[in-house]
């Protein structure tokens, strides 16, 4: 039988539908197309795809289970290496990393492993009432700080192996970033407490409500018995761009504007925390998530919203699906646009307070691309007496975000780089003895995977630290 040179095509709301809803967008495939998508895998001896794959998921062997309708069967190949699969089916961009690999791919459309992936991993979660077993304690303990899917990774691979675990979360729900960062329409919130759920079966305690740095310390949890900790609190210091005009009321960071949207469920009628709603909008940046923040306004009710980048469309470092997606919404790409200034009016009763004023419009000039810069990409420069004005009523900076300075300021002897970036050996050591880090802490604002790629190292290295 030949081989279809394209991967089936993921069914979708309709764009007039989904700009004014909450929903997940993708709707995920049939059982009947999971199974023609799966024939499509070639079953490679040299299998570059499980390569292209942080957490080294044995990818051609569920593809395999797939093609039989074995699709439990899939699902338990593939959580041997992934403690999130429901998760990555979503949001990992499988495009730059197994699907890159794909042999497939160096002729046709690569096999769609991340819908192959969600597919199981939904499959799972809706015809399996069976719990996970905890395995056998081996005494140990180990606390995870943060989580995220670093976190969540570390102590799921660890508890497999009969560690106590126990995992501190600041805010008040687990799953990091995955809560408070992802919007709904992309990660509906029930797969991420599904799969903190199973964690728990497993043994893993999850104590949320605990700021590591503020109600405890590092240090105090080794006095507590824990023989090891691992550091996956991400990375929530928002950038700003400090050009003037920041401070006015109507700009968001787009961690706060996410977050009292995904997390503190802003969009509900009678919402517990306040968020623009309506107007027009500005959202400044080009990744992924202000393609989500973008999306976002769009669904709170704005009457336009604007993506402002200073580079062209090639340069984006949003996924294409998201940026698809964004373009079928109606959201306006205003590229080789940067900001130079938030315009506002001043509230009367205090017209000296700058805090104090409301966001009228932000003023951009247009650039162009020079020479490539240290990432290699071309360097935008901007074109004198170019400036205009965009009509808006808030703006959200998506412009990247670093590491809290709390954990390294209250840590005795952690090293961190000039980005406030844990410093971390190949096993995801730190500095100082028994701790280990992984994730956004370490890299600075990355991919689900690849931070669930740097939980999986630290697990490893923590076993074999404690197990000796």
């Amino acid at each position: 039988m030949p081989i279809d040179p394209k991967k089936h095509e993921m069914p979708t709301q309709a764009p007039a539908e989904r700009a004014h809803n909450f929903e997940e967008v993708a709707l995920g495939y049939t059982e009947e197309v999971a199974v023609a998508e799966a024939n499509r895998c070639l079953n490679c001896k040299n299998r570059p795809c499980v390569t292209g794959c942080p957490v080294n998921i044995a990818i051609p062997d569920f593809i395999a289970k797939m093609k039989e309708r074995d699709f439990e069967g899939a699902y338990q190949i593939i959580t041997k290496s992934s403690s999130l699969p429901a998760v990555c089916g979503r949001v990992c961009p499988q495009e730059t990393q197994c699907e890159c690999e794909c042999t497939l791919g160096k002729k046709f459309e690569p096999v769609g492993i991340g819908r192959l992936e969600r597919f199981a991993a939904d499959w799972h979660n809706t015809h399996s009432t069976e719990k996970a077993a905890a395995p056998a304690p081996n005494g140990h303990r180990v606390a995870i700080v943060g989580s995220g899917p670093s976190g969540l990774t570390c102590a799921g691979d660890l508890a497999k192996k009969g560690y106590k675990v126990t995992v501190y979360e600041a805010l008040h729900t687990a799953g990091g970033v995955l809560v408070y960062g992802i919007p709904e329409f992309r990660l509906p919130k029930s797969i991420v407490a599904r799969e903190v759920e199973g964690l728990r079966e497993l043994g893993v305690d999850i104590e949320t409500n605990v700021i590591i740095g503020k109600t405890l310390t590092v240090d105090e949890l080794f006095g507590m018995g824990y023989e090891a900790v691992f550091i996956g609190s991400g990375a929530g210091l928002p950038n700003f761009m400090n050009i003037p005009g920041e401070a006015y009321k109507g700009v968001y960071s787009a961690n706060e504007f996410l977050t009292r949207s995904n997390l503190m469920k802003a969009y509900l009628d009678d919402p517990k925390t306040p968020i623009m709603k309506g107007g027009r909008v500005a959202v400044v940046g080009g990744g992924n998530v202000a393609m989500d923040a973008a999306r976002t306004a769009l669904r709170l009710g704005a009457e336009h919203v604007y993506i402002v980048y200073r580079r062209s469309m090639e340069e984006l470092p949003a996924r294409r699906e998201e940026v698809e997606h964004a373009e079928e919404e109606g959201i306006d790409f205003r590229l080789l646009c940067n900001p130079v200034e938030i315009l506002g009016y001043q509230n009367p009763e205090n017209p000296r307070d700058p805090k104090n004023g409301f966001v009228t419009g932000m003023k951009c000039i247009r650039m162009e691309l020079g020479e490539p810069d240290a990432s290699g990409r071309r360097r935008p420069v901007e074109i004198p007496g170019s400036e205009f004005t965009l009509d808006v009523d808030a703006v959200v900076m998506a412009i990247g975000t670093s590491p809290n300075p709390l954990i390294k300021n209250t840590t005795a002897g952690l090293e961190v780089n000039r980005r406030g970036g844990i410093i971390v050996n190949e096993d995801g050591l730190t500095s100082r003895e028994g701790v280990y880090a992984g994730g956004d802490a370490v890299t600075g604002a990355a991919t689900v995977i690849s931070a669930m790629g740097a939980g999986k190292v630290a697990a490893r290295a923590i076993d074999e630290a404690l197990s000796k």
